[in-house]
């Protein structure tokens, strides 16, 4: 028979894993909002949900995009068509573009929490496309 201590425990350790959503991010050539985009291009998270990019069309990338990070977040940077999952653990804004479709407009958001790195974040040049784009993205921050 298990303790009421031991018990607790394992519901409140259970519960946390349970918590953590997944959310799925295609990398497409074509989307509603024209070529080469993330669908969904904003994704808002909790700490600890996992953000899955899957490579529906080949040669798109996940790279993050420097100064976009929080705090203490390392940078990171897939091979072209390959699926990748990132743990988002840390609160704040993560920047993300698809390298060789960067000036195309191919980036994404992803907010966790509060976005603690909005000033930073919004202070980083983009450049072709992605300008208006992540604008855009920028603006539905809560």
């Amino acid at each position: 028979m298990m303790k009421p201590l031991m018990l607790a425990t394992l519901i409140t350790v259970t519960a946390g894993i349970a918590a953590a959503e997944t959310h799925e991010v295609q990398m497409l050539n074509k989307g509603e909002a024209g070529s080469m985009v993330f669908v969904p291009a904003y994704v808002k998270a909790a700490p600890g949900d996992v953000v899955h990019f899957v490579s529906v069309d080949a040669g798109h990338n996940v790279e993050s995009i420097e100064g976009m990070l929080p705090e203490g977040v390392e940078a990171f940077k897939t091979k072209p068509s390959e699926d990748f999952e990132l743990t988002v653990a840390a609160e704040g804004l993560y920047g993300i573009k698809c390298t060789p479709h960067y000036g195309m407009g191919m980036v994404a958001l992803v907010q966790v929490g509060d976005a603690v790195n909005l000033e930073a974040a919004t202070a980083v040049k983009q450049r072709g496309k992605s300008r208006e784009r992540m604008a855009d993205l920028l603006a539905r921050v809560e």
